[in-house]
Formats: structure tokens, C-alpha cells, sequence
């Protein structure tokens, strides 16, 4: 006779009971961790945000954000405020920072409005607004914070990026890249706005001028460099109003 552990029927059984247990395990892991996910996201942005506006521990070339210990009190600190743009309506949220704005796009492409989110933040008696960006790189999802005045011209920028190629598209996030954005102006001296061109045959490498709405390229990461300038225009063209709205309560 036959044992029945060498039936199909119970190969089957015992196949389907190690899915159920294995699929519980993980369901479990992925349920307990969420909390912990979730938080270091948090941390992440916060960081992001701060460091666009030069709150960073950065040395004379490296990258270095404020330490996940320091970086609520720090966001504390130099956030004063922030704010949900909606339409024509201007909320405070003290969580704007958690704004999906790859969903918010998604809502815009759909036809409804769009929430944009915008840091304030004071450092060494200076006014900074913070705004999230988020495109499209070679290969995958790219991201950004930049730091403007209120005359939308860039005190800061961040950047990073999902799958770029290493050593190419990849280097969006080094200094060298990102540093070449400060003091580029966003606007024409009327008032329109043009945004910042990754410009391969740009006619000022050393980024000297600050008026000519071009920025550098990166050696063999043109599409991932068009992918930064399309996110800049593209984004920060939606904060226009609410800038204007600055300007015109100045005067």
C-alpha cells in the first residue's frame, strides 16, 4: 500500500498550506514594519526639504543631510509654516510635506485640482519656499525640493532619483550638479517665467551667469537632464499666482 504522503492530492494540500503560512508571515512582517516604513519616509522628506534650503551637515563636496535624531526638531525650527495651494484657496497643514505629489499630478491629468504644497522656512534672517517637484528620468521616477526667494530665484535645490544609470543620469543628487542651481533665476526681469534648461551646449559651464535659465548637462544623461528641466518648468510654473500674490502685497 501505498504511503499517503506520496499522493498528488496531499503534494497539493501540503502546497497550499505553505502558501497560507508563508503568505501570513509576510502579510504580518509587512503590517509590523509598516509603522517603522512609514516614519523613516517621514524623516526623509523632512530631510530632503532642509537640506534644499541649506540646513545640512555638508562638507566641501559630500552630501550630507541633518541625522534622522536631529531632523524633526530641526524641521520644527526652520519650517515656520506650510502651506496647501488649491486652486484659488491657501490652507496652513502642518503636513503638507506627506502630499503625494506624483498622486496630485495623477488628479491634474484627470481633470481635478491639484493640491501644491510649499514649505516656509527662516534661516540667518532669510525667507525660503520650499516646493516638491517630481518628473520622469531615463528609466524611472526622479524627484526634487527646491528653495526659492520670494523673487523666485533658487536658494537650494535637491535632487534624487529611482533607477537612474550610475555614474550618469545618477548624478542629479551629486554636489557638483546640484550646487550649479543657486542663484538661477526662475523669472524674466517682466516677470515671466522660464524655468531652468540641463542644457547640453550651454555657453557657461562654469554656471557664472545666473540669468540665462540654463544649467550644465551631465556627460551621457541627456534624457534624465531633460527630465530635471521638464519637472522645473513643469511644476514650479504652478506656483506662479501664489508668488505674484507675494509680490503684489509688498507693494
Amino acid at each position: 500500500m501505498s504511503n499517503k504522503t506520496d499522493s498528488n492530492l496531499y503534494t497539493v494540500l501540503f502546497a497550499i498550506g505553505m502558501v497560507v503560512v508563508v503568505g501570513a508571515l509576510l502579510a504580518f512582517t509587512a503590517a509590523s514594519l509598516k509603522p517603522t516604513i512609514k516614519e523613516n519616509e517621514r524623516m526623509e522628506k523632512q530631510q530632503n526639504i532642509l537640506y534644499a534650503m541649506g540646513v545640512n551637515d555638508n562638507g566641501e563636496t559630500d552630501v550630507a543631510f541633518i541625522s534622522t535624531d536631529k531632523v524633526s526638531e530641526a524641521f520644527s525650527k526652520y519650517i515656520t509654516k506650510q502651506i496647501v495651494i488649491e486652486g484659488n484657496d491657501i490652507k496652513e497643514n502642518d503636513e503638507a510635506y506627506l502630499i503625494d505629489v506624483k498622486k496630485e499630478q495623477a488628479k491634474a491629468k484627470a481633470g481635478e485640482t491639484r493640491r501644491l504644497p510649499l514649505f516656509i522656512g527662516e534661516k540667518d534672517g532669510n525667507t525660503f519656499y520650499v516646493a516638491p517637484i517630481y518628473g520622469k528620468g531615463l528609466w524611472d521616477a526622479i524627484w526634487g525640493y527646491i528653495a526659492m526667494d520670494k523673487d523666485m530665484v533658487v536658494q537650494g535645490v535637491y535632487f534624487d532619483h529611482k533607477g537612474e544609470t550610475p555614474g550618469l543620469g545618477a548624478n542629479i543628487k551629486q554636489r557638483y550638479f546640484m550646487d550649479d542651481f543657486y542663484g538661477e533665476h526662475l523669472l524674466t526681469d517682466n516677470g515671466v517665467f522660464k524655468g531652468i534648461t540641463v542644457a547640453k551646449g550651454n555657453n557657461d559651464p562654469k554656471n557664472e551667469d545666473k540669468t540665462d535659465y540654463e544649467v550644465d548637462a551631465l556627460a551621457g544623461a541627456t534624457i534624465t537632464g531633460n527630465g530635471v528641466s521638464a519637472m522645473i518648468k513643469n511644476d514650479l510654473k504652478l506656483y506662479m499666482p501664489y508668488f505674484e500674490t507675494l509680490k503684489n502685497q509688498a507693494n
